[in-house]
């Protein structure tokens, strides 16, 4: 009779912990003893559960399963062991290339939707569009394939061919590409633009190799279109390289200031990295955009900038990321990622979020009324959970708080919602991926039934009930007709950002949230008469202190 395999991971994980830690404390073994005893009672144990257990498991996946455990027990969601796959992944995130076709998926209704073409890839070039199905690759049918499973076909040496068909909505054959894979760079820096005639926007969405380089570009290119003041958007930025972190603090510092210190312990790296260069934007007022998704790498930049009075921070409390990862090679192509040591400000300021933290929600949750105010007139506030957490003084003796992400200068709450209007949009997020994928569906649709649409198209009730009838009948969303009015308000500025997104890119799509972002307004509204960091420091009630000491910038760190 054929044997059965039981998935059995976590009991096996638990009983190798007990029977191994209770055999430990039994013969009194203490760290240091014999490595190779040690190693041969934990061979023995898994010999034995291999061996001898009720059910078959399978030898390997018990050595896989203690692997994991010893790793989930440093409680670090930093330190993961990563296969050949996950590697890639996380490769690419960092590294920002790869070799493919430039197309963004998603498995859904049991194919591949394109979710959106990169620009300037085979992909985009050869003319597929957001909105289309992936039905096969090569001779193999894609029906019931995962993202994951796409994204291993399509992903390949630059120069080698893929065959992908396509299904696109409104026509009734297939269409059959054969796209030639290309390295693919995904770019740090996607647009950058002048508001107001004078202040450059840079949105930076990671950090990768070429992070320093582009930044560099896209604000000496603005300035020489008569930029005398930057606004940096850090907002929703997981971080990424750790070097490119530094060399984007150092286009704004002093040359040889200390931007980052890492303190590790057993054989960690430790020590201060310093910029190398002279503040390149020099006189000009800096404004750095942050919010809770503003993590590692995003938080290095914040937290110098901030420490030397160099730029005001607007907008949410970060994440709260303050850790250094190195990678480790194993065998299988097993890659190790560990947590080596901590970072921490020019100042010294610890911006690791304590793990009882961790969990809490945006730091503040304003009502309308309060919400104006602050974005009208660039009032200070704190976060409730700054308290208790240790502070010190910038440079020009403003107060800062560290242990907890970085704490903005001008905080500015985004959400405006009624009650009622919370209520019913949880709802729709609720709803799982029903809303979202009816909110793309309609945005393709509407972008083919109106070729010739502008980027100051109207999103009214028409489009509205349109959108909701399809959400009911299309996608089968179990709300109330009553609920989805209510939500209304923000249904449609959603649907306008999807829309822009979908038929102008991701330039058109911040073109058409400007109006309501109100973090940038606020920017914008303090650096529109700030010729200097000074006056724009007193302009958000940031007065420097008469009798501040001048700090050298280069003397600054520990």
């Amino acid at each position: 009779m054929e044997s059965r395999r039981t998935p059995i991971g976590p009991g096996i994980v638990l009983l190798l912990a007990m029977v191994i830690g209770g055999w430990f404390l039994q013969q009194g073994l203490a760290q240091g003893q014999n490595a190779n005893l040690e190693a041969r009672l934990f061979d023995e144990v898994v010999d034995y559960i291999a061996d001898r257990y009720v059910a078959e498991v399978d030898r390997e996946d018990l050595y896989e399963y203690a692997i994991n455990g010893i790793v989930e027990q440093l409680g670090d969601p930093n330190t993961a062991l990563l296969n050949t796959s996950a590697y890639e992944d996380f490769r690419i995130q960092t590294e920002g290339d790869y070799g493919g076709v430039g197309l963004q998926i998603a498995d859904r209704d049991d194919y591949i939707t394109v979710i959106s073409p990169l620009p300037g890839t085979p992909g985009s070039r050869a003319g597929i569009r957001a909105g289309d199905l992936i039905v096969g690759v090569g001779d193999e049918s894609a029906r019931g394939w995962s993202a994951q499973q796409a994204v291993e076909v399509l992903r390949g040496a630059p120069g080698s061919s893929v065959e992908v068909t396509i299904e696109r909505p409104g026509i009734e054959a297939p269409i059959a590409f054969t796209l030639t894979r290309e390295r693919i760079q995904l770019r740090s820096v996607p647009f950058s633009m002048l508001l107001d005639g004078s202040v450059a926007y840079v949105p930076l969405l990671l950090f990768s190799e070429a992070t320093t380089r582009e930044v560099r570009a896209a604000a000496d290119s603005l300035r020489e279109e008569g930029a005398t003041s930057i606004v940096l958007d850090l907002r929703g930025n997981p971080g990424g390289v750790l070097d490119q972190g530094v060399g984007v603090a150092d286009l704004f510092l002093d040359r040889g200031a200390s931007v980052v210190e890492t303190r590790g312990e057993q054989g960690g790296p430790n020590g201060i990295l310093r910029g190398s260069t002279a503040d390149r934007y020099e006189g000009m007022p800096i404004v750095v955009l942050v919010d809770r998704g503003s993590a590692s790498a995003s938080e290095i930049v914040a937290g110098a900038l901030q420490d030397y009075d160099r730029a005001l921070l607007i907008g949410a409390s970060t994440f709260g990321k303050g850790s250094v990862q190195s990678l480790f090679n194993l065998s299988g192509g097993n890659v190790l990622k560990l947590t080596t040591a901590r970072w921490y400000t020019p100042l010294g300021r610890s911006i690791e979020r304590p793990a009882s933290r961790s969990d809490r929600a945006e730091p503040a949750d304003f009502g309308e009324e309060e919400h104006l105010a602050i974005t009208v007139l660039g009032r200070y506030a704190l976060p409730p959970d700054t308290a208790g957490r240790p502070t010190v003084a910038s440079t020009a003796g403003r107060d800062l708080y560290g242990g907890g992400g970085i704490v903005p200068d001008v905080l500015v709450s985004v959400d405006t919602l009624s009650t009622d209007e919370q209520a019913a949009v949880r709802a729709l997020f609720q709803a799982g991926a029903a809303y979202s994928v009816g909110r793309f569906d309609y945005a393709v649709r509407y972008l083919q039934n109106n070729p010739g649409a502008e980027l100051d198209f109207v999103v009214g009730e028409t489009q509205l009930a349109e959108l909701f009838d399809q959400l009911q009948v299309e996608r089968g969303l179990s709300i109330e007709r009553e609920t989805l009015q209510r939500a209304a308000r923000y249904v449609g500025l959603d649907l306008e950002q999807e829309i822009a997104l979908q038929g102008w890119g991701e330039l058109g799509e911040f073109q058409r949230r400007i109006p309501y972002d109100d973090p940038l307004q606020t920017a914008l509204d303090l650096l529109r008469e700030a010729e200097s960091q000074e006056e724009l420091f007193s302009r958000a009630g940031q007065n420097l202190p008469a009798q501040a000491q001048a700090v050298s910038a280069v003397g600054v760190g520990r």
